[in-house]
């Protein structure tokens, strides 16, 4: 099948209105999803167009992408579905289709393997092709290695890399006194196996006294029964586990240790959605941990208005996925198209560095500070650690996916103590 023609087009509806009476419609500025939406992530993919969808409708709501007239004047954003089925080689043929389309801006994040290699071929293509040029923007691949001896000039990361997150994560381990020993298990791949890494490093400085009794990785997507890991989890004696795991890796994890009678604390960078809460129950208050940079439960009006508004828009339970960080991407890349004038993929990139995200033009006000960091284009943010309990009790006003359980903060990090290093050398275009 021709790459193109498994893509379909997602143009909210401001995006056909005319811009004026009599005139015709306004050239979309299209961004391109590259994302497994089918395959044992998709539930994963689907998440991530929705934000994306819904954060284009609110740019859109208010006008679009504001340009100069010799540039198209306002112009909406229309988001183009593209399902690499989560492989790398199908994410490159795609990429390749968005760039035939003279697609701009490509958005991906489920991934880092993929992540790595969208980099890489979009270096030589704008290196070869330099009135083609495109940009990778990246919501949720979280490998450090991405932002630092793989930087480009041509990428920016919207999420806090594994580091960032496990700075913030350890933070709450350090203080866990019941805990002395801890199993770490993760997906092999990239990052999973940084996380790894990173993990007995951060808990070895934190928390030399813990003892790592089990580091194990396992297939990416391929494992239907998790019962043996949580097998041996249950008997290693671990008082808590630590995971990078996402999508369906992370829910038949947690069931399987459900399944098993294990009472360990779950210490997880995704553990607060797309099934994971309803898998582990009751078994899971005030033992599963999750690390974002927003939760429905920080609480304040205007973080209320906001996941008010996104259930508005999703109010079916298995929608309930939101990510602040994904509008934060959206608004950013807006702002900065309207700072450079134009779309030229580098005038926009210049843009972007050293931007601080405008909340209140967002209509977000200050839920949310973050500085897109112009040695390594990595977006510096605050990070919270919250833990699951039913819904109801204080600091949980609200649940997660009508499970009945939700997540209340635990931790708050603020962008500088969870800051690492920056170690990109980058080469930037002529």
């Amino acid at each position: 099948m021709n790459p193109t023609r498994r893509a379909m087009v997602a143009v909210p509806l401001l995006a056909a209105l005319p811009a004026a009476q009599g005139q015709t419609p306004r050239e979309p500025i299209k961004l391109a999803l590259i994302e497994g939406l089918s395959g044992p992530f998709a539930n994963a993919g689907e998440a991530v167009f929705r934000n994306l969808l819904w954060a284009t409708e609110r740019v859109n709501a208010r006008g679009g992408v504001r340009l100069p007239e010799a540039q198209g004047g306002a112009r909406p954003l229309a988001l183009v579905r593209f399902d690499s089925k989560g492989t790398v080689e199908e994410a490159l043929s795609l990429l390749r289709s968005a760039l035939d389309q003279r697609i701009g801006f490509v958005l991906q994040g489920n991934s880092s393997a993929a992540a790595a290699a969208l980099i890489d071929a979009l270096d030589k293509h704008n290196e070869r092709e330099p009135r083609r040029r495109a940009l990778f923007l990246n919501y949720s691949a979280v490998d450090p290695a991405l932002t630092n001896e793989r930087c480009s000039f041509w990428h920016f990361r919207f999420d806090a890399h594994a580091d960032m997150r496990l700075a913030a994560l350890t933070e709450v381990l350090r203080d866990d006194a019941a805990v002395k020993q801890v199993y770490l298990i993760g997906q092999d791949y990239s990052f999973g196996q940084q996380v790894a890494r990173s993990a007995r490093a951060m808990i070895g400085a934190k928390r030399p006294d813990i003892e790592i009794v089990g580091d194990e990785l396992h297939p990416m997507g391929r494992v239907k029964d998790f019962l043996p890991y949580a097998s041996k989890i249950k008997a290693s004696g671990a008082q808590a586990v630590l995971t990078g795991n996402w999508g369906n890796d992370l829910t038949l994890l947690v069931r399987a240790l459900r399944d098993v009678g294990s009472d360990v604390r779950l210490y997880t960078f995704y553990g607060n959605a797309l099934g994971a809460p309803a898998a582990i129950g009751e078994a899971g208050v005030g033992r599963v941990l999750a690390v974002a940079e927003w939760h429905p439960n920080l609480g304040g009006t205007v973080s209320d208005a906001f996941y008010a508004a996104f259930r508005r828009r999703y109010p079916e339970p298995r929608d309930d996925y939101v990510h602040v960080r994904m509008q934060v991407l959206v608004e950013m890349l807006a702002a900065g198209i309207e700072r450079a004038g134009n779309v030229d993929a580098a005038a926009v990139a210049r843009a972007l560095e050293g931007a601080r995200f405008d909340g209140p033009r967002a209509g977000l006000g200050d839920l949310h500070s973050a500085t897109m960091r112009p040695e390594d284009h990595q977006l510096q943010q605050p990070l919270v650690v919250s833990v699951m309990d039913r819904v109801g009790a204080p600091g949980v006003k609200h649940d997660v996916e009508g499970s009945g359980f939700g997540f209340r903060t635990l931790r708050r990090s603020e962008a500088v103590a969870v800051t690492q290093p920056a170690q990109c050398r980058m080469q930037r275009p002529r």
